[in-house]
Parts: structure tokens; sequence; C-alpha cells
């Protein structure tokens, strides 16, 4: 071999070398990687206790479903029903150790103080840009401007009832309020709870007083105003409004001790026929496919408007609608990037709204009708049918439209009334005195 021949040879083996270790180091940089991914852990706080049906059902097979997509994350889900949610929720904020996923209400009295105080971290309009949310489903989670939590149902209060029970006692589903007083007492003569109320949490019972104001009035701004002008004793609509809720607790509408039930006693009365009637909101559709009650009871569950008011203004169709629920990211969170991932993932519109409401979990707070099969529940096409035929909706609920003091005393205040600790009269007159202190 000459000189020249063993040069170019020595030359093209060094290169070679050279080439091969690269790679080499290159494939240990990539392998080293993907083994030593980090973990990340995503406190995960929830109002839906319940993991085996409903909305509960349809969160927890999202978060597996990423978890078993991304190996790496971890969530840890903590789960609670509403009252003692929004206790935790408060030690949570006071010790600003806010989880890195939350449950939040988007209502001015709960959300409103947490994006004003930097809680909830933003979320960009281009992130959902194609996700179905409509304007005003975002409106209760914005300030500012900003978006801060995106909503995950589409709420309505309807009248669920069992059309077994009616028809064994011959009773006709009320239309009229005069007829919703009949029934209850047709029930009650037969040990039957007439409506089913979680009177404990306060909350129902300050909704359906104002049920009962638009169905008097047909106006569904008249007790936003008359608070905020601080004109609520001397109103005529509302006194009558507030006598007509107690006139339904003397007739017995309600079950006994039904101040002390909570929001699973109630559900479980009427998901055990024990209760004709269930006045509740569009997030219980899941009822009617819920593995946990009977066929019975699946067999018979409906739905219906609540029933309107001789003499009163207000149609069938002038309803109590509102986008209320829904999530938020942790502002401080340690892992914001990967919990914001998590969010956005859950609420893409072939997870949550599609699966959500072809399983019949929820009526989300996207777009849905694009998602019917033809195949849905009686329940579905009930509240799909009372909310596309809604001829006004309310927005936020009056009690939670102001502060979280108003919301806290009004709903006191409206348990006060039917507990009849205090007169129609004298109801109002606390409200219109709450109103001076919390309204500006």
């Amino acid at each position: 071999m000459s000189k020249r021949t063993l040069k170019v040879f020595i030359s093209v083996l060094l290169v070679t070398v050279m080439i091969v270790s690269l790679l080499a180091g290159f494939q240990g940089t990539f392998t080293a990687s993907a083994s030593t991914k980090k973990t990340v852990e995503i406190k995960f706080f929830s109002n839906l206790p319940d993991r085996t049906s409903n909305q509960g059902k349809l969160e927890q097979m999202l978060i597996d479903s990423y978890m078993k997509a991304n190996p790496n994350v971890k969530i840890k889900v903590e789960a609670l029903q509403d009252e003692p949610y929004k206790q935790k929720f408060k030690v949570y904020v006071a010790t600003n150790q806010m989880p890195d996923i939350f449950m939040v209400w988007g209502q001015p009295s709960f959300f409103l103080p947490v994006m004003k105080g930097g809680y909830a971290a933003e979320i960009k309009p281009e992130q959902i840009k194609n996700y179905g949310f409509k304007t005003s489903s975002l409106k209760d989670f914005m300030y500012n401007g900003k978006i801060y939590g995106l909503p995950r149902n589409t709420d309505f209060m309807v009248l669920y009832y069992n059309k077994g029970l009616f028809s064994k006692y011959n009773v006709k589903v009320p239309t009229t309020f005069s007829e919703l007083l009949d029934a209850a007492k047709v029930f009650r003569k037969n040990g039957i709870a007439p409506i089913a109320i979680n009177g404990k949490d306060k909350w129902i019972l300050a909704i359906l007083y104002q049920e009962l104001v638009v169905k008097e009035s047909g106006d569904q701004k008249l007790i936003y105003d008359a608070i905020s002008k601080k004109s609520v004793s001397k109103n005529q609509i509302l006194l009558k409004a507030a006598k007509d809720l107690v006139e339904l607790v003397n007739v017995g509408g309600f079950q006994d001790a039904f101040v002390a039930a909570d929001y699973g006693a109630a559900n479980n009365l009427f998901a055990q026929e024990k209760a004709a009637m269930y006045y509740m909101g569009s997030w219980e559709v899941g009822m009617a496919a819920n593995p946990n009650f009977s066929d019975s009871f699946k067999k018979n569950v409906d739905a219906t408007y609540f029933p309107i008011i001789s003499g009163g203004k207000g149609k069938k169709t002038d309803i109590l609608a509102w986008h209320g629920g829904g999530y938020a990211v942790s502002a401080n969170s340690k892992v914001k990037n990967e919990a914001m991932k998590l969010l956005l993932y859950m609420m893409h519109p072939t997870r949550w709204a599609k699966i959500g409401w072809q399983q019949g979990l929820v009526v989300p707070g996207q777009n849905w009708e694009k998602f019917m099969t033809g195949k849905e529940t009686v329940l579905q096409k009930k509240l799909t049918q009372i909310f596309s035929s809604a001829t006004s909706v309310s927005g936020t609920v009056w009690q939670d439209a102001f502060t979280p003091n108003f919301k806290t005393e009004a709903e006191t205040l409206c348990q006060m009334l039917v507990a009849k600790a205090i007169t129609p009269e004298k109801f109002l007159s606390k409200i219109e005195e709450l109103a001076k202190l919390e309204v500006k």
C-alpha cells in the first residue's frame, strides 16, 4: 500500500469512528431523556364526589384517559359535595395553597373575588378558538375582558317527575301552580313526598323563590332591579312570590324535614321513588342513565317546565338558566403549564361535550347539538326541548349576582322564610336592608 493510499485510509477510518461516536452519543442523550422524564403531580379539586355516574363519572373518565396518555402525570383528585367544597375552598384561599385545577361557579358571588384576587390563571382566546363555547357561556368566567375559567354546564331549572307515581295516583302533571298544590295534597294523603328538595343547602330555596317571581311577573330583570335600587320591601310582586312559596310549604309540598335535607338526601328520595317530583337543575340529566338507580326509576323519570301561575304574567318558557359550574387553573401553580394542558384536554369538544352528551352525563356549556345521535334518553330530549324553546332566561340567579356576603345572607333568609321563622313581609324588609349594606 502506497503512503498516499495509507493516509486516505486512515483519514476515512478516523471520520467513521467520529461519526459512530457522535451517533452513539446522540442516541444515549435521547434514551436518557426518555427514561428520566420528570413525574408531574396535579392536584384536582372537584365538587363531584360521585365518580361512578353523571358528571363525576365523566370527569374521572377524562382524568384517567389523560394519565394513560401521559404516564409521567399523576392526578390527585379531592372531591367534596357543594357545601363542604365551598368551606374547603375558603381554607385553600386563606392559606394561599390553591389546588392546581379547581372547580368554580361562574357567578359574581363566587368567581369574581377569585379572579380579582389573582388566584386563577388567564386562558387565552386562541387556546379555545375551536372549542364551541358561546360568548354568553364565557361571560361569567371573564374579568376585565380576560378569560379565567371554562364552563362545563348549561344550567337551567326544571321540574323532574315520576310518571309511574302520577299514573298510580291518577294525578295530572301540573302545568299551573294551583295544580301543583292540588297534586301535593294527593301525594301527601298517600304517603308520598310531593317534591324532593335540598333545603339544608339553602341555594335551591332562593332559586325557587326567583322561579315564582318570574312566573308572577314575566320580568326576568325585576328582582335584580329591585335589589339594585333598594326598593324590595314595597314590591307587591316580590311579596306575592314569597307568599306563594310559603303556601307551597303549608300544603306539605316538600318532604318531611326538608329544611334539614342535603343534596344527596333529596336526590336519593326521588331516585328511590319516594317523592313524586324533584325541583333541580339540568345537571341531573344523567339520572336517566345512572347505573346506581333502579330500572323502574329510569323508566319513569321525566321532566317538565315549572308551572305557570294563574293570573301571573310569566310563561312556562320563561326559565331560569345560566352557565354555572366550570374549571380554573391556579395562577400560582408550580405545574401551571401541565395543569392547563389537562384542562384544555378535558374540555376539548370531542371529549367533554361529545362524550358527556352521548353518554347522557351532562348538558355541556359548549354546543352539543352536533353530537346528537337520535338515541338520547327521555331526559336529554326533554331538556333539549325546554332549553331550545325558552323565550327568556335569567342569567346568573339573584342571590349570586352580588357579593359573597349578600349570597350567604339572602339564602339564609330564604331558609328562614320556608321554616316560617319570618313572615313574607319581614323577609322582604330584611332583603332590602341587606341590599343597602352590600349592593353599591
